[in-house]
């Protein structure tokens, strides 16, 4: 058993998640790992859309999938996560990767923050589909902080269990604050969706 790093833990259960010809997003490019994956399990008929604020990033992440010739799939949008809902219809979603905090080898002080990380993951869970998978890896203390962490584990927790899953993993041996993966399992239509959609 090799030593598992929590982005691991959440990728295998998104490559149980994403067939071929899903809709899928990588809410946090970064430096395109995840976005990767998702194009590798969409395949040719899928579609990807991924998200960061920082040219740099989308630009790495650019290069990633041309050098593996997956840049065909791929939307990638300098924009911020919270208005994924303006490239993407709700519950159309099959998979949504959330890698919080910064960009690896870049500015530690960009940085992703509680009010938006909140707003885009409520956002979020409107535009996957029923039995859609969120993937959350929080951080905290060092550079970032315990906001984002202490905003976004109490509203999950809160969820209503009739209509979503929330799994929550978390090493219980690690000291300086090891990241938390979390995973979210969209259960059924939301009520007044399905409401909506009978009129």
């Amino acid at each position: 058993m090799k030593n598992i790093q929590a982005t691991e833990w959440c990728r295998h259960f998104i490559r149980e998640q994403v067939k071929p010809g899903d809709l899928c997003i990588d809410a946090t490019a970064g430096n395109g790992h995840d976005t990767e994956l998702l194009c590798r399990l969409a395949g040719a008929e899928g579609r990807v859309l991924a998200f960061d604020i920082q040219e740099t990033a989308l630009k790495k992440t650019e290069q990633r999938l041309r050098e593996a010739g997956l840049h065909a799939g791929a939307r990638l949008i300098l924009d911020s996560h919270v208005h994924m809902d303006k490239y993407a219809e709700k519950e159309t979603v099959s998979c949504i990767v959330f890698n919080f905090g910064y960009l690896p080898g870049g500015d530690h002080g960009l940085a992703t923050r509680p009010e938006t990380s909140l707003a885009a993951v409520k956002t979020g869970l409107a535009l996957l589909k029923t039995g859609g998978l969120m993937s959350l890896c929080i951080y905290s203390g060092g550079d970032t902080g315990y906001g984002e962490r202490d905003v976004l584990l109490p509203f999950l927790r809160e969820l209503d269990e009739r209509e979503y899953l929330v799994i929550r993993c978390e090493y219980m041996n690690r000291r300086k604050d090891p990241p938390l993966p979390v995973l979210v399992v969209k259960l059924r239509r939301h009520p007044c969706t399905e409401a909506s959609t009978l009129l």
